[in-house]
């Protein structure tokens, strides 16, 4: 208990990497919420916003990989450079769509390179947060960390939404700008030295198979989650008995966010990560039963609160599980492993629910992807309440040890 009140978790450098974290993923956010009204305006259904967000997320998961294995061979720094400046120049480019040339194949020219320039920004901060951030506060540090994933999650949409109102133009200028600031702050930031033994590039190297019982929970988790994220916009726009804007669902989102990091860390270092993947599965579930059967102003913003618990209590736990047996020269893999089913979760999540809103109308896409709570929770039960990458099973032995 001395040595982790005694360990400094709030450094000069800690502050700078949550922050260029919470610009990442505002200008992905930002960018992917209003996505599907930017394919509206161009003249395409649904099922092509749909498609976009598939292929964004079917990039940033092939290039994960390699990019794991770059930071395990030293490169932090250089990996989140050319990620940034990807994200510098992409918005550019929807500009140009927007202004000059209406092309559906440049469009997703763009997302492809984008969904790889967002691997590249957020594989890196979360690799580097895991060396900055002290061993005996490592689930704390990881949940303070992701409450910059979280903000920007929660308050994203609505800035888009709001700038996009005015002109698509500004929203993507706006994009641009907050990228040229985290360069800035890139100059700034310090990273620990760490002794690397560069590993050849082999598909054993590419992949932490000890992170993989969090990342297939979390990845049928964000099923739900991306199908929340790309339309609850539309479907506030859409649905009659819904008469409050679509960025109040975020806005609320965002509060319970924040108070769920703030004591997540806490807990998950205590508990572990079973406690919030029960949890965070039932509440989502209730959250998309509710839209998809009784939407109205009230039921729209309960639903906010209950996925605002649940995004932010499951994913940095998740998280922390993925990488917290993985030793320093591994911790790009496991970051890169969980973040690949972080991104195909939220892309084939978006995909589907694209093609079902067509099919079928929002109501029962809600209602089918709801299961996905169920199968999330069955998941954790077979492949990961006992593995070793459990803390929860770890905290129970080391009690059991100490009885």
């Amino acid at each position: 208990m001395n040595k982790q009140k005694s360990e400094k978790l709030w450094t000069k450098n800690f502050i700078i990497i949550i922050i260029i974290n919470f610009f990442v993923f505002l200008n992905h956010l930002m960018i992917l919420s209003t996505f599907p009204f930017f394919i509206s305006y161009l003249g395409y259904s649904d099922s092509m916003s749909g498609a976009c967000a598939a292929i964004f997320s079917l990039i940033a998961v092939l290039s994960r990989p390699f990019i794991g294995w770059m930071l395990d061979n030293g490169k932090r720094k250089q990996i989140l450079l050319v990620g940034l400046c990807g994200m510098v120049l992409m918005p550019m480019g929807y500009i140009f769509i927007y202004t000059t040339l209406v092309s559906i194949g440049l469009v997703i020219l763009l997302r492809m390179a984008h969904g790889c320039s967002l691997a590249c920004s957020n594989t890196s901060t979360s690799t580097i947060a895991t060396d900055i951030i002290p061993k005996s506060r490592f689930s704390e540090g990881m949940g303070m960390f992701g409450m910059a994933t979280a903000l920007a999650t929660a308050c994203a949409p609505t800035i888009g939404e709001t700038l996009m109102n005015i002109s698509f133009e500004l929203l993507f200028v706006v994009a641009t700008v907050i990228m040229v600031i985290s360069l800035v702050l890139f100059s700034l930031l310090k990273t620990p030295k760490i002794e690397i033994t560069k590993k050849p590039l082999k598909v054993k190297n590419l992949i932490d198979k000890n992170a993989l019982p969090a990342s297939f929970v979390v990845l049928i988790f964000l099923l739900t989650y991306g199908s929340l994220e790309n339309y609850i916009l539309k479907f506030a726009s859409e649905e009659a008995a819904i008469t409050i804007s679509g960025g109040l669902y975020f806005t609320v989102m965002a509060i319970m966010l924040l108070l769920t990091r703030i004591f997540i860390g806490k807990v998950a270092d205590q508990k572990g990560e079973a406690i919030f993947v029960y949890s965070c599965n039932a509440f989502m579930l209730v959250a998309l039963i509710l839209l998809a059967f009784i939407p109205n102003n009230i039921t729209f913003l309960l639903s906010a609160v209950l996925s605002g618990y649940a995004f932010g209590g499951l994913e940095p736990s998740l998280q922390a599980m993925a990488v917290s047996i993985a030793p320093l020269e591994r911790r790009g893999a496991a970051n890169s492993t969980f973040l690949c089913a972080y991104d195909i979760g939220i892309g084939i999540g978006g995909g589907i629910a694209g093609v079902l809103i067509d099919i079928l109308g929002y109501h029962y896409m809600f209602g089918i992807l709801s299961i996905a709570n169920i199968i999330s929770i069955i998941a954790y039960i077979i492949f990961g309440k006992n593995h070793p990458s459990s803390l929860t099973l770890r905290i129970k032995q080391q009690n059991q040890e100490s009885i």
